[in-house]
């Protein structure tokens, strides 16, 4: 029985580590999902893991080989007496700076790999990002489908009252609920979407897919940046630029290799030795290699030097390409800050005071009820397009977040 009861609290404490691990703060902020995502992504794991594995390859490459342990028999008479023998021990050594080239190399691989890593994270963070506004659109729909059963239910009423009365047909009544009833079936088959919305932050995360999400918190208002300051932030952050110059030095590093390579390998070769005529002594041999085939060794430079042409052109490709991001990125941003903004400050509320004003006309009798349906069907696409624009609005700062290299609020000095 104590067994059991020590499982039993054994599972429950893990249960409550793994809860508390993949526990998300209320409300669940912008900070929040990029840092959760940082920590929990498998992605992110697995390519800084790849990128401390290539860290080990300088200390590998940039080694002597082995030496070598050889015992000869050099002579053994047939009569048996005596013997010509050796024990050498031999290690071989370039004669030029190749190994010191070879680590130079692999340790800029490495670092562009390093980067490459951070590369990782921005588009990782960025997914994330995207999901929490798909979801926090999704919630905020809901409200606004909310918002539309209770009006389409005041209007039931209303209509019902009316025809009780005498001042409207029964068709007000039965197109009143219609309405409603239309309205109530988009807000059930919203929790499907809802659903799903969950589940794809969940994996944006790391999550597991059922797990429950917090509230969102509202998104701030961030103040609008120059496109120079983000253009120049971007330039100095961005992880595919420095990756790109990591590039560069392998290739010039294994420019240095190649070329030092026509230089010849040397050996050394010394160890304890006998002869049958004079006894014990000691046997040493040097050789140098002799590289006579040349047109390998160019070959080899020639491709060092083109790998390297092609990292040049990368990184004014690169340049080009993130300075452009940059602008579409704060571009697609104004557009939607335009687009919200009009919705929030003009539109939304002008489509409200003319469903007032229409349903007290119709109230009065000074007005049909189609001219009602027609106001809140204004009313509810407005909403629903400013829902949309605002959704948009965080996926672009997203983007924007991930052609600069970073995201948060203002350039960093």
């Amino acid at each position: 029985m104590a067994a059991v009861f020590a499982l039993l609290v054994g599972f429950t404490t893990r249960s409550a580590h793994a809860q508390a691990r993949d526990a998300l703060p209320t409300p669940l902020d912008l900070p929040a999902v990029v840092q959760y995502a940082d920590s929990h992504r498998a992605e992110i794991v697995a390519a800084r893991a790849e990128a401390r594995a290539l860290a080990q390859r300088p200390a590998i490459v940039g080694s002597l080989p082995d030496p070598m342990v050889m015992l000869s028999a050099d002579h053994i008479p047939v009569s048996g007496m005596g013997v010509d023998g050796s024990l050498l021990v031999q290690q071989d050594f370039p004669l030029s700076g190749v190994l010191g080239a070879r680590r130079r190399a692999a340790a800029s691989a490495a670092e562009a790999r390093r980067l490459r890593a951070g590369e990782t994270v921005l588009d990782v963070t960025a997914e994330a990002l995207r999901a929490f506004h798909m979801l926090s659109g999704v919630r905020r729909m809901a409200s606004v489908l909310d918002g539309q059963v209770a009006l389409a239910e005041d209007l039931t009423r209303i209509a019902t009252a009316r025809y009780a009365a005498g001042a409207a047909p029964q068709s007000d009544v039965l197109r009143a609920d219609t309405e409603r009833r239309r309205q109530a079936t988009r807000r059930a088959a919203l929790r499907g979407q809802t659903v799903a919305a969950e589940a794809m932050l969940n994996a944006a995360l790391g999550r597991a897919g059922d797990l429950a999400v917090p509230e969102l918190a509202d998104l701030p208002d961030e103040p609008q940046t120059p496109v120079e300051a983000l253009v120049a932030e971007a330039l100095r952050a961005r992880p595919e630029l420095a990756s790109v110059e990591a590039t560069r030095r392998q290739y010039g590093s294994e420019v240095e290799a190649m070329r030092a390579m026509y230089a010849p390998m040397a050996f050394v070769r010394a160890g304890p030795s006998t002869t049958m005529s004079d006894g014990p002594g000691v046997m040493v041999m040097v050789g140098v290699s002799v590289p006579i085939w040349r047109s390998r060794l160019a070959a080899g430079v020639e491709e060092a030097r083109a790998m390297g042409a092609m990292a040049d052109a990368e990184l004014r490709g690169a340049r080009t390409m993130i300075e452009g991001e940059v602008r579409a990125a704060l571009g697609s941003l104004d557009a939607a800050r335009v687009r919200a903004a009009a919705l929030r400050d003009e539109v939304e509320p002008q489509a409200v005071q003319t469903l007032r004003a229409t349903i007290a006309a119709y109230a009065a009798g000074q007005a049909p009820l189609v001219a009602v349906i027609e106001a809140a069907v204004s009313l509810r696409m407005t909403q629903e397009e400013r829902v949309m624009v605002e959704v948009e609005l965080g996926i672009a700062r997203a983007r924007l977040g991930r052609a600069v290299g970073r995201f948060g609020r203002g350039p960093q000095s």
